[in-house]
């Protein structure tokens, strides 16, 4: 392997470890600061069916606990893309930085790039289980 190579994929290996971390802690967030009837709730004021918080918590801890392992990481960063786009959607009204009250769009509009960005890269250095699955068939330049 090439340094360029390896330099590659640990490279992506931190994107998908970053992105696992922020993933995780938005679930504990919902779970230990908010709690998942808070969250509820939450989901509710905005117009949300509120028992949705349940499985967005169970889909973040999840899905970033397999970005930290690596297990399927480009498909998994792809499937949780939704995710980030309704968060995106219901910070709009709250202006561009996400310190504004309520915070805004261009944390979650950040992540979608990063998400996109990992698909498209593959899995990194270290991952556990990997999958042709999803994959872009992208050409050569």
């Amino acid at each position: 392997m090439n340094p360029s190579s390896s330099s590659t994929d640990l490279g992506i290996a931190t994107l998908r470890l970053s992105l696992g971390v922020m993933w995780v802690a938005h679930a504990l967030l919902k779970l230990l600061v908010f709690t998942l009837p808070g969250t509820a709730q939450f989901f509710t004021s905005i117009g949300f069916p509120g028992f949705l918080a349940y499985p967005v918590f169970a889909v973040e801890l999840l899905g970033g606990g397999a970005l930290l392992l690596g297990l399927y990481a480009r498909q998994v960063a792809l499937a949780l893309v939704p995710v980030l786009v309704v968060a995106a959607w219901v910070h709009v009204p709250n202006g561009w930085v996400h310190t504004s009250p309520g915070g805004g769009w261009e944390y979650p509009v950040f992540l979608i790039a990063a998400s996109i960005s990992l698909w498209l890269l593959g899995d990194g250095a270290g991952a556990i289980k990997r999958s042709t699955w999803l994959v872009p068939a992208l050409r050569a330049v």
